[in-house]
Parts: C-alpha cells; sequence; structure tokens
C-alpha cells in the first residue's frame, strides 16, 4: 500500500499507463506474428506502422524496432524467392 501522496498519484498515474500502452504493446505483437507467418507486403506496412507508433511513444526502443523490421524483411525475401535448385 503506498504511504506517501506522491506514491498514491505514482499508483494512479502508472494504472493509466498501463491502459494505454498495453494494447499497442500488443498491436506490435500481433502484428509482427501476422507478418512472420505470411510476409505480404500488406502485413509488412501494417507491422511497420505499429512499430513506429510504439517507437514515438517510447514502448519499444528505436534499436530494437530496426532489428525486428530488418529481420522480416530478411525472412520476406526467404520466404518469397524459393530457389528451384534446393534438393
Amino acid at each position: 500500500m503506498p504511504i506517501t501522496k506522491s506514491a498514491v498519484k505514482k499508483q494512479r498515474v502508472d494504472k493509466k499507463r498501463f491502459s494505454v500502452n498495453t494494447p499497442i504493446k500488443g498491436e506490435v505483437k500481433s502484428a509482427l506474428k501476422a507478418a512472420r507467418l505470411k510476409p505480404t507486403k500488406e502485413l509488412l506496412s501494417s507491422f511497420y506502422s505499429a512499430v513506429d507508433r510504439a517507437v514515438k511513444k517510447n514502448l519499444v526502443p528505436s534499436r530494437t524496432a530496426d532489428r525486428l523490421k530488418s529481420r522480416l524483411v530478411k525472412l520476406s525475401k526467404t520466404k518469397s524467392s524459393k530457389s528451384v535448385f534446393t534438393k
């Protein structure tokens, strides 16, 4: 239980921030999952916008977002261009 006035306010603010931030993080996770399963242009675009929104609100570090984007592009290139010469 918070005792001081500032601790009470901090708890109230944290609760409000949690309710705002959780849906945004969930949107990023679901967009990432969808894009990993089937990396199409539309899904990659929706993932990019979700991640950029999360970066803008300081929910995801920018380097983490860049790394995720890079890995998804790499994955989409390997899934889209299947080689005829594989065994």
